[in-house]
């Protein structure tokens, strides 16, 4: 597998593979999360613009996207009934999806990240178990709980 940053080429496949992940949450406990349009377009477009949209392909198909970014999380400023790890600078992970069908997407993209940077923060939904074991695998510590700007809840990890 390698990882690549997306181009608006990109696009389709993203929005296909984030259709793919709103539909296995629905079936899988987890409706909330994503919603029926999340991310919007808008959104999509706007993280391969500024550069921190990535895709995974396996023998040139895409088979993953995720957001990968070094810098402040506006939202991790406050975590609640826990701490984070520890102060030092952070890369953070948003939108992680895979192929439906295919294994390891999550967890190399994941590694790919963790390479880049020594501290990766990120969070995900408290109905999201699939992501909660994927991240306690890869090595990520329960922080503690975050709110979104909209107050939504999530749940934080940080390695």
């Amino acid at each position: 597998m390698e990882i690549r940053k997306a181009t608006i080429n990109d696009l389709d496949t993203i929005a296909l593979l984030f259709q793919e992940a709103r539909n296995f949450m629905a079936e899988n406990g987890n409706p909330d999360q994503w919603g029926t349009a999340y991310p919007p377009m808008e959104l999509m477009i706007a993280d391969i613009k500024e550069g921190n949209s990535y895709v995974c392909e396996n023998g040139g198909e895409i088979v993953g996207t995720f957001y990968f970014k070094k810098g402040v999380e506006p939202a991790y400023r406050k975590i609640y009934e826990g701490s984070w790890l520890n102060e030092m600078p952070y890369g953070i992970i948003h939108r992680i999806t895979s192929k439906q069908g295919t294994k390891g997407v999550a967890s190399f993209c994941i590694g790919w990240c963790c390479e880049r940077c020594g501290s990766i923060r990120i969070d995900t939904h408290r109905q999201n178990i699939p992501m909660q074991r994927a991240l306690e695998k890869n090595g990520f510590t329960r922080c503690g709980v975050i709110y979104l700007e909209n107050g939504s809840e999530r749940i934080a990890y940080q390695k």
